[in-house]
């Protein structure tokens, strides 16, 4: 048994992954910065807490990122390695794509990614692809509007949060590797595919305008570079996520 330390415990990969690791037996701790969301209540935005949430600590994973695109990811990364001397184990959570695609919160995840690289934590480093549930949250966001503009030759290689937890805890719980295989889901789709899944089941968004920008930011999402085809890792199909009504 391990104490362990999960930032982002509340989120949607966090609260898979942390019933996951109190099953395998470790002590967790949860930081939040709301009371009562988590074990420990702390914000690494200033630092508050931080110094009694990491107190003892051998393994972290690095989930929590700032609701505002990531906006103070680094301070807030910069900070928990700094309260984290005597930990043997970092895991940090990134996106498939961060270095190919020069979208702004994509080169703030990968500017975590080099600080925790060249720090003195041990740390392995593990890219998954978007959460089926990000997905589908943002198409449930849409469907509420009388008509949507997407971007419909985009692909994605959406995965199951629960799936991706479980390897989480799994390289967790190993040696760290500094970057672990990237985790994507079992196929590629175009987010026209993605659409028409989740129309069948849920008849939103009603109208669907195809939206198309000039500049590299469309062009790397429509030509993939967010997946990786060779790390089909993941099982759950989007259609069957759908289907599942979660």
């Amino acid at each position: 048994m391990s104490l362990v330390l999960v930032t982002g415990g509340t989120g949607t990969l966090g609260t898979r992954l942390v019933p996951d690791l109190v099953a395998r037996g470790h002590d967790v701790r949860v930081l939040s910065r709301r009371p009562g969301a988590g074990t420990h209540v702390g914000d690494l935005a200033t630092g508050a807490g931080l110094a009694e949430a990491t107190a003892g600590v051998e393994l972290v994973v690095h989930a929590a990122s700032d609701r505002r695109l990531g906006r103070s990811d680094p301070e807030q990364t910069r900070r928990l390695l700094a309260a984290l001397p005597a930990c043997r184990h970092l895991l940090y959570l990134s996106i498939v794509g961060v270095d190919a695609i020069p979208f702004g919160p994509y080169r703030t995840k990968l500017g975590c990614e080099q600080q925790i690289a060249a720090s003195d934590v041990p740390s392995t480093i593990m890219r998954a692809t978007q959460f089926h549930e990000l997905l589908g949250y943002a198409l449930s966001a849409v469907g509420r509007l009388p008509a949507a503009a997407l971007p419909l030759a985009w692909r994605f290689q959406s995965v199951a949060a629960a799936e991706v937890a479980v390897r989480v805890a799994d390289l967790l719980e190993g040696d760290p590797l500094g970057r672990a295989p990237d985790f994507g889901g079992p196929e590629v789709l175009t987010f026209r595919q993605i659409l028409d899944a989740w129309r069948e089941r849920h008849q939103r968004p009603r109208t669907v305008v195809g939206l198309r920008w000039p500049g590299r930011v469309y062009r790397s999402f429509a030509q993939g570079r967010n997946t990786c085809p060779d790390h089909r890792e993941g099982h759950q199909t989007w259609s069957e996520f759908v289907r599942s009504g979660r």
